[in-house]
């Protein structure tokens, strides 16, 4: 068997990172020309605080609801329901509910969303601090929830 040197090796390798570096650049240009959302990477739940969350699927995609409920708990949120919003509710941006009077914790969930739109109405029968109405829109990260 006849091996390689190394250093068309290293050509091919350098060559496969340039082309990955330029693809990822290129769709990072693309979202911020056509105002895509980015999302917070910052976006995290201090140490020692405990937000519990509501999540509602408030379109007609199938799983959001379980896909933003796993994106939220990677970020340290305490989502204690989830499940599928009433059909009044549909809706294609996301919008975060501030349950108990902590907007920002709302503003940080809305953030975390990639910049859903806050809106305060308070609940004392829900056992929730936050609702967060999944919409149409919104799309999980490219990254894995659990690397």
């Amino acid at each position: 068997m006849e091996r390689r040197p190394l250093s068309r090796r290293l050509i091919r390798i350098s060559t496969v990172l340039a082309v990955v570096a330029i693809a990822v650049a290129s769709y990072v240009a693309y979202g911020k020309r056509h105002g895509l959302p980015d999302v917070a990477p910052g976006a995290h739940v201090p140490a020692g605080v405990r937000i519990r969350v509501e999540v509602l699927n408030a379109s007609t995609v199938r799983g959001l609801a379980r896909r933003a409920t796993m994106f939220l708990r990677d970020r340290g949120f305490d989502v204690v329901e989830n499940g599928s919003a009433p059909s009044a509710e549909r809706r294609d941006s996301t919008l975060v509910l501030d349950r108990t009077h902590h907007a920002e914790w709302a503003a940080l969930a809305a953030r975390a969303m990639g910049g859903a739109r806050v809106e305060s109405r308070p609940d004392t029968l829900r056992d929730v601090d936050l609702t967060v109405l999944v919409g149409a829109a919104w799309r999980p990260p490219a990254e894995p929830f659990y690397p």
